[in-house]
C-alpha cells in the first residue's frame, strides 16, 4: 500500500483562542458548490472524531456553515464542504477547545463535534463527485505550538511493515538524535517505518563533549522486562572511546541525596520507551569516525543491537556543551553530588564534640539516656540578634521514648552506646537498648545548623500487647509561650490541645517556643515521602507513618501541668507480633537557627521588577529580584534560555554595585525547557502523575501523566509540576553553579518549593563557594487552607530557614491578626530571619515593629521609609523588639507594640496599634529625651511630643518617632 503523505509543517499567525493552535491550509482550485479534501494529519491525539472541526475562508474570516466529516480518525480526516466564497484557500481548524487560556491555571478540553449543515444543501449535493480541495501544509500558531515529526503517527498499515522486517523480535530499538525527542508512547512516529531506518545511528561529537543521544524501544510482541543496556568500545583509526564512559540516566545514577540510584525499566506491551544515553568524549580524543555497538536486553533473554557512528570533530568544547542547552549534555546533572561535601560555610561553624555534648552556632544539646536529648541550650539573646554566654535550657527534663505495657510504664535499658563520631558538619551517634521483649536501636544525626535527626527502630522479640509508645517532650513553662503547626494558626501557646493524624491536612510537625529557644518536633517512619505544596498537596499527600499514626489511633497531646509543659506524641494500643520491626522516626530544629543582622537587613533594599537600572536607583533600592516571565528570565524555573540578556543586566548591575536575584526554584517546570522528554521518559521520578488536563499545549504534546501548573500568559510559558525529591534537585544545585559561574547571579528568590533541608543547604552551599555574600529569599503565600491542607508556611518551611537571608510572607496572609502571629508566621524572627511584606502591600505601621516594610515598586511609602532609615542611622542601630525583656520602651497596653532601635546619636521608637478603635498610649522610658515624629510621605505628618504627653493612635496605624538623648 502506498504510504499516506506526511504533510509540510510551517507557523501561522492566529489567535488560538478559541480555534486552537493547528489547522490544515487547503486551496480549492475552482468554484463549486462542495469541495472535498482528505487531510493526512496522522494525528497523536486518540479520539479525534470526538474533536470539532471549523472551516473558515481566508478571503472572508468567513466560518463555513455547511461541512460534511465524512471520516475522522486518527491517521486522516475526509470532509467535504461548501467553498462558501469560491475559489482559494480555506482553513481547516482540527484542534479548538473550551475554556480559555487567559488564566494561570488554564481549564480547557477539547470541543465537541456540532452539525450546522443545511439539510438542502447536502441533499442537492454528491460527495463522492465533489472536487478534491488541494491540501497544502499544516499550520500552527507558533514553533512551540507545533507537532514535530516525532508526533506524526505511523499508520497501521506502516506499523505492520516494520513487524514484518523483524519476524522474530520481540521489541525493537530505534536510534534517534538528541534533536528529534521522543514523545510518543503508544504510537511509532512515522518516520521510524521507513525501510531501513531502525539499523544504525550516526551522530556528530565535539572532543570534550558529553554527547547525548536516543533509544526507542518499542517493546512490538510482548513485554519488555527488567531492560539492560550494554555498551561497547567506540573504535576509530587514532584511539578508542571506552564502554566506561557511556551512561542511560534512565536505567539509574546517583539520587538527590547523593546515594546511588538503580532503576528497573520495563517497558509494556505495544509501548515505545526512550532510553536518553550519553557518552563523554575525550578532550584529548583524536578527531575522527568512531564506530561500536550498543545491546538492549530484557529479562526474557530478547536482544536487539544497535551500530553507532560518532564523528568526532577537531574542536574542542567548553564544560562538555552545557553552555548550549539544546546539546543535552546536561542531563548528566541529574547525577551531580555537588554541595554534598561535608564542608562549613558561613554563619554557622564546625559541630563540636565534648564526649556525649554536642555544639552548634548558638546552640548545645546533651545525650541522655539512650541517645536521646537530656538537655537542649540556647545561647541566643533575648533580641536573637547575639550569642551570649547565659544559656537557656528548652527542655524542662531529658526527652524520653516511654512503652506502657498493662498500664504500667517499663523503663529502657541501655545495653550499648556508640561514642559520638563526627565530621565538620555533623555527628553521628548510636545505642541500644531493651525492655519488656522489645528492643531499640537509636541512631541519631545532628548537623551543624542545629537539625538533630533520630531513626528508631523499635523490635519485638516475643508478641505483645502494647498500651503505647510515645515520646514525651517537657518543655518549661516560660518557653512555652508560641506555637505554629498541626492545623493551629501561629502565634501564642494555648494551654491544652489534642491532634490526630489525618491524611486530608498536611500535618506531621509542630514547632512550640520563645523567641530566643523553640524546637520543632516532626513525626515520620522510613517511608516518609515528601507531600505536594502550593494548592496540589491533595494529588500526592503525606504518607501517614505506620508507627506513630496507628490506623488513626495515634496523636498529639500538648498540655501545661505543675510549671512545665509536656508534648506528648502518643501511637496508642496495638498488639506486636514476634519478630515485628517499627520505626518511630522523629526530627528536631533548634531554633533560632543564626543571628539575625539587622544592618544587613535594613542595608538591603529590594526592587521586584526586571527594571532599567535608573528606575532602581530613583527608587533608593540596591538589590533586584528578576522574576519569571520577563525578556531575561522568561520560563518559569529554566533560566538557562537567556543567558547572553541574563549576564549583561547583571553586569550592568554589578557595575552600580546592586546585587541581581533571580527566580528559579523546583516546583513547575516550564514546557520549554529541553530536557522536558527526557524527564517524562523516566516516569513519575521527576514530573509527578496526575490526571493531566490544563493548557492545551499539555494536552496536545504530554498527553497523560501529569499534574498542570503554571501558566504565563504574557510568554505563552506553560509548566508542569516535578515537587517531589527526585534527581532533578542534582540538577538544580549544579545549575546554580553554572549560573553562579557564567550568569554572575547574587542568589535566588524563591517562590515556595518542592524539596527540603538537605537539597537547601546542597544550594547554600554552592552559592557560597561563588558569592561572598549570596542571598537566598523564599516567597510563600499563606497555605493554611483546604487546598494545602491547612499548613502553616513557617512550620511547613521551617527545616529551609537555616540557609534563607529573608521571608516574603506573603499572599492572603492575614496582617489583621495579633502581633504574635506576625511575630510566628510572617516575621522571621524567633527562627533568626527578618522578613518583608506583600499581600494588600502589608501594613506599614505594623511591618516597622518587626523590621519590615512592603514590596517596592508597589509600595510607594517605602522611599520616604528608606530615606528617613539613612537620615537617622537605622541600619547601624540595635534593634530591641517588642518580644524582648530589654526592650527599653513600654506602651502599657498589650495591643500597643513598641520596638526600639537604639543608635549612637538618636533613638528610633516603632509604634503599632492592634486595638479595634482610636487609643492614646503614654510611652515608659527608660532615659530622658525629646521626642518628635517627623514627616514621612505616605506614613506620617510631623508631630512633637512634649515630655510625658500621650500619644493618639488611629486603628491599625502608628508612629516612628526620634528621641534624641538629653543625657
Amino acid at each position: 500500500m502506498e504510504r499516506l503523505p506526511v504533510l509540510t509543517q510551517t507557523i501561522g499567525a492566529w489567535d488560538p483562542e478559541p480555534l486552537g493552535y493547528h489547522r490544515v491550509v487547503l486551496h480549492v482550485d475552482e468554484a463549486t458548490g462542495m469541495a472535498r479534501a482528505k487531510i493526512p494529519w496522522r494525528r497523536r491525539d486518540r479520539e479525534p472524531e470526538k474533536q470539532q472541526l471549523v472551516v473558515v475562508s481566508e478571503q472572508t474570516g468567513a466560518t463555513v456553515g455547511n461541512v460534511v466529516r465524512i471520516d475522522i480518525n486518527r491517521e486522516f480526516g475526509d470532509i467535504a464542504f461548501e467553498p462558501i466564497d469560491g475559489a482559494g484557500a480555506y482553513w481547516v481548524y482540527f484542534m479548538p477547545y473550551t475554556g480559555t487560556t487567559k488564566s494561570a491555571y488554564p481549564k480547557t478540553g477539547p470541543e465537541a463535534p456540532t452539525d450546522s449543515t443545511d439539510p438542502a444543501w447536502l441533499d442537492r449535493s454528491d460527495v463522492d463527485a465533489a472536487p478534491a480541495a488541494r491540501v497544502v501544509e499544516i499550520q500552527s500558531s507558533g514553533e512551540h505550538d507545533a507537532f514535530t515529526e516525532m508526533e506524526w503517527i505511523a499508520t497501521r498499515e506502516e506499523t505492520e511493515g516494520v513487524l514484518a522486517r523483524h519476524p522474530d523480535a520481540q521489541f525493537i530499538v530505534f536510534p534517534e538524535d538528541r534533536t528529534r525527542p521522543i514523545r510518543m508512547t503508544t504510537d511509532l512516529p512515522a518516520r521510524w517505518t521507513s525501510e531501513g531506518f531502525d539499523g544504525a545511528f550516526k551522530g556528530e561529537a565535539l572532543r570534550g563533549e558529553h554527547y547525548v543521544f536516543q533509544l526507542g524501544l518499542w517493546a512490538a510482541r510482548g513485554t519488555a522486562r527488567d531492560v539492560e543496556i550494554e555498551f561497547g568500545d567506540l573504535i576509530s583509526e587514532g584511539g578508542t572511546i571506552r564502554a566506561g564512559s557511556f551512561r542511560c540516566v534512565n536505567s539509574g545514577g546517583t539520587g538527590w541525596d547523593g546515594q546511588p540510584l538503580e532503576k528497573s525499566v520495563s517497558v509494556p506491551i505495544g509501548t515505545v520507551q526512550a532510553l536518553y544515553c550519553g557518552v563523554d568524549i575525550p578532550t584529548d580524543a583524536t578527531a575522527g569516525s568512531y564506530r561500536g555497538d550498543v545491546t538492549v536486553r530484557s529479562a526474557e533473554g530478547h536482544r536487539h543491537t544497535v551500530t553507532l557512528e560518532i564523528a568526532v570533530g577537531e574542536a574542542t568544547i567548553n564544560d562538555a556543551g552545557d553552555d548550549e542547552p539544546w546539546r543535552l549534555s546536561r542531563l548528566r546533572w541529574l547525577d551531580s553530588r555537588k554541595g554534598t561535601e561535608d564542608e562549613v560555610f558561613p554563619p554557622f561553624t564546625t559541630v563540636g564534640v565534648d564526649g556525649d555534648t554536642l555544639r552548634v552556632l548558638g546552640r548545645e544539646v546533651e545525650l541522655g539516656a539512650c541517645g536521646l536529648p537530656g538537655s537542649i541550650t540556647s545561647f541566643f539573646s533575648p533580641e536573637v540578634t547575639e550569642i551570649i554566654e547565659t544559656g537557656r535550657e528548652i527542655l524542662a527534663a531529658p526527652i524520653g521514648l516511654i512503652v506502657q505495657v498493662d498500664g504500667a510504664q517499663t523503663d529502657w535499658r541501655e545495653t550499648a552506646r556508640t561514642p559520638v563520631g563526627s565530621g565538620r558538619s555533623w555527628a553521628t551517634w548510636k545505642t541500644t537498648a531493651e525492655t519488656s521483649g522489645l528492643s531499640m536501636t537509636c541512631e541519631g544525626r545532628m548537623e551543624l545548623d542545629g537539625m538533630v535527626d533520630y531513626a528508631i527502630t523499635v523490635r519485638e522479640e516475643e508478641a505483645i500487647d502494647l498500651d503505647d509508645i510515645r515520646l514525651e517532650v517537657p518543655l518549661p513553662e516560660d518557653v512555652a509561650r508560641l506555637m505554629t503547626g498541626l492545623g493551629r494558626k501561629g502565634g501564642a501557646c494555648p494551654d491544652r490541645f489534642e491532634w490526630a493524624w489525618d491524611v486530608e491536612k498536611n500535618h506531621d510537625s509542630i514547632w512550640i517556643g520563645d523567641v530566643n529557644a523553640g524546637i520543632q518536633i516532626a513525626l515520620r517512619d522510613e517511608h516518609y515521602s515528601r507531600p505536594l505544596n502550593t494548592n496540589f498537596y491533595h494529588l500526592k499527600p503525606l504518607v501517614m507513618p505506620t508507627s506513630w499514626s496507628n490506623e488513626g489511633k495515634g496523636g498529639i497531646r500538648f498540655e501545661r501541668e505543675g510549671g512545665a509543659c509536656m508534648v506528648t506524641c502518643h501511637s496508642g494500643a496495638r498488639r506486636m507480633e514476634t519478630g515485628e520491626e517499627l520505626r518511630f522516626d522523629f526530627r528536631l530544629l533548634l531554633t533560632p537557627f543564626k543571628p539575625i543582622d539587622t544592618t544587613t537587613h535594613f542595608n538591603t533594599r529590594y526592587y521586584h521588577s526586571h527594571a532599567p537600572m535608573d528606575e532602581v536607583a530613583e527608587a533608593g533600592a540596591n538589590t533586584i529580584n528578576v522574576h519569571h516571565a520577563n525578556e531575561i528570565n522568561p520560563y518559569i524555573n529554566y533560566p538557562f534560555l537567556r543567558p547572553e540578556g541574563m549576564k549583561a543586566y547583571i553586569d550592568e548591575a554589578h557595575a552600580r554595585d546592586y546585587f541581581v536575584k533571580i527566580y528559579y526554584t523546583v516546583r513547575e517546570l516550564t514546557t520549554r525547557a529541553p530536557e522536558l522528554f527526557a524527564l517524562k521518559s523516566l516516569g513519575d521520578e521527576i514530573i509527578v502523575n496526575g490526571p493531566g488536563g490544563g493548557h492545551p499545549w499539555l494536552r496536545e504534546h504530554l498527553a497523560t501523566n501529569y499534574i498542570a501548573a503554571w501558566h504565563a500568559e504574557p510568554v505563552e510559558d506553560t509548566s508542569v509540576i516535578n515537587g517531589v525529591l527526585s534527581r532533578w534537585h542534582n540538577f538544580y544545585v549544579e545549575g546554580l553553579d553554572w549560573l553562579a559561574r557564567n550568569v554572575g547571579i547574587d542568589g535566588l528568590y524563591l517562590d515556595d518549593v518542592g524539596f527540603g533541608r538537605e537539597v537547601m543547604q546542597r544550594a547554600r552551599r554552592v552559592l557560597a563557594r561563588r558569592r561572598e555574600r549570596p542571598i537566598l529569599d523564599l516567597h510563600s503565600a499563606n497555605q493554611y487552607n483546604e487546598r494545602d491542607g491547612f499548613a502553616s508556611s513557617a512550620n511547613l518551611y521551617l527545616e529551609l530557614f537555616p540557609y534563607l537571608d529573608r521571608l516574603w510572607f506573603g499572599e492572603y496572609f492575614d496582617y489583621s491578626e495579633p502581633p504574635e502571629y506576625w511575630l510566628v508566621e510572617v516575621a522571621g524572627i524567633p527562627f533568626g530571619l527578618m522578613s518583608e511584606m506583600l499581600e494588600g502591600g502589608g501594613n506599614p505601621w505594623r511591618g516597622m515593629v518587626f523590621g519590615m516594610t512592603g514590596r517596592m515598586p508597589r509600595v510607594e511609602v517605602n522611599r520616604a521609609l528608606w530615606r528617613f532609615w539613612d537620615e537617622v542611622g537605622l541600619p547601624d542601630a540595635r534593634m530591641i523588639g517588642w518580644w524582648s525583656e530589654n526592650c527599653p520602651v513600654q506602651t502599657g497596653r498589650d495591643d500597643v507594640k513598641a520596638t526600639v532601635y537604639v543608635g549612637e546619636e538618636r533613638t528610633v521608637i516603632a509604634l503599632a496599634s492592634w486595638a479595634e478603635g482610636d487609643v492614646e498610649v503614654t510611652l515608659e522610658v527608660d532615659w530622658d529625651a525629646s521626642m518628635s515624629a517627623p514627616e514621612i510621605e505616605g506614613f506620617q505628618p510631623a508631630l512633637e511630643i512634649p515630655p510625658g504627653d500621650p500619644i493618639a493612635i488611629e486603628p491599625g496605624k502608628g508612629w516612628l518617632l526620634v528621641l534624641e538623648t538629653q543625657g
